[in-house]
């Protein structure tokens, strides 16, 4: 249930973010609302797909350039990730595009900003 739930917040996180993102946009494979929102919807699956396999890697290894650049490249990681989302989506026909690595990297941070702002929000509270 949990996973459902990350999935909809970075679904949702990542539509805000087209809005604010000049560089990011979502073609989705059909052009209907039904299948805009199943594009988002596979999208974050794939987000959280990529995060958890090849994020956790990566950050694993790369853990002694996170200690010298005092957790900066982790803005460069996160965008490269979300370039790889948008090549795996697009091997797939339809999904992310993103004009450059720069648009990239802030359209991670964004994404970042907005799925944390959400799932605060959404987050169940302990009794």
């Amino acid at each position: 249930m949990r996973f459902i739930l990350k999935v909809i917040v970075v679904a949702l996180a990542l539509w805000l973010t087209t809005f604010i993102v000049s560089g990011i946009r979502v073609v989705p494979y059909e052009d209907t609302q039904l299948a805009t929102v199943l594009t988002y919807l596979l999208i974050g699956l794939i987000f959280g797909l990529v995060n958890a396999i090849v994020g956790t890697f990566v950050r694993i290894v790369a853990f002694p350039l996170y200690v010298l650049t005092l957790g900066l490249i982790s803005f460069i990681v996160n965008g490269l990730l979300l370039l790889l989302v948008a090549w795996i989506s697009d091997l797939m026909g339809f999904g992310l595009v993103i004009d450059g690595f720069w648009w990239g990297v802030l359209g991670a941070l964004v994404l970042g900003l907005i799925s944390w702002l959400i799932g605060l929000i959404v987050r169940p509270s302990r009794d």
